[in-house]
């Protein structure tokens, strides 16, 4: 279902329990050979898929192309929300569908500047209701909730930044808006202090903008990409709906 398709009456008319997903992603630089807009359309991509077949069960609402990237503020062209701000918007939205007695909500992410706050948001929400134990509070980026997609062309083994993968997804949607990735140097994503977590801006690692082999990048594999993103985003969202309103864990397959 689409939420800004639906009048009030037919929202406060839904199951309480169905899950009300809220897609997150981003307009920031992308490299040399993308657009600006490249996480949110490939977002609302996978998202338009996986509605699909969960029509009648999931209340989708429309894309949150705003995103927090201030690491990539150097780039001309990025729009950032603050952490704070971000976090803060991330909590009303979940806020408002509170108000109105819905209980399981889904962020789901397609840039990894919202993962930190994405997840310190979910944090924030359940203690703000931790009296209650009928509320699901949740983040998911996109890219991993499976195995990495096993299809063997594919020369990078992760999510990247414009990338091999975003490349390829771009390819395969709309081939208009993909510049000249053939001749992009690849850029390895670099280890540095790990496993500890340091904080970075991009220039840091990348002066031209992409970390990751677009020159590697096809339709084919774009293709792939979105059917294997868009498969573990039903199965995530199917358990979802399966959740017995209480419990801790939740199934992991229809069988379980």
């Amino acid at each position: 279902m689409d939420l800004s398709e639906l009048s009030w009456p037919a929202v406060a008319a839904l199951p309480k329990d169905t899950p009300v997903v809220f897609p997150i992603a981003a307009l920031e630089q992308h490299g040399h050979h993308l657009p600006l807009f490249t996480d949110s359309l490939l977002l609302g991509e996978i998202v338009r898929r996986a509605g699909e077949p969960l029509a009648d069960r999931v209340l989708f609402a429309p894309l949150m192309w705003l995103g927090n990237s201030d690491h990539h503020l150097e780039f001309p062209g990025t729009l950032s929300a603050a952490p704070r701000t971000y976090l803060d918007l991330l909590n009303g939205l979940a806020e408002n569908f509170i108000q109105h007695g819905f209980r399981r909500f889904v962020f789901v992410n397609g840039h990894g500047g919202n993962d930190v706050p994405g997840r310190q948001s979910i944090f924030e929400l359940r203690q703000r209701h931790r009296d209650r134990n009928d509320l699901l509070f949740l983040l998911a980026t996109y890219w991993n909730l499976g195995p990495n997609p096993s299809d063997p062309s594919l020369h990078q083994r992760e999510m990247g930044h414009a990338c091999e993968w975003e490349t390829s997804m771009m390819l395969r949607l709309d081939p208009r808006l993909v510049g000249d990735y053939r001749n992009a140097l690849p850029v390895e994503p670099g280890a540095s202090f790990s496993p500890a977590a340091r904080g970075w801006i991009t220039r840091e690692r990348t002066a031209l903008g992409h970390i990751g082999a677009p020159h590697l990048a096809t339709a084919e594999k774009g293709e792939h990409l979105f059917r294997a993103f868009t498969a573990n985003l039903v199965a995530f969202l199917e358990r979802v709906v399966r959740w017995d309103g209480k419990s801790w864990n939740a199934t992991v397959s229809p069988e379980s």
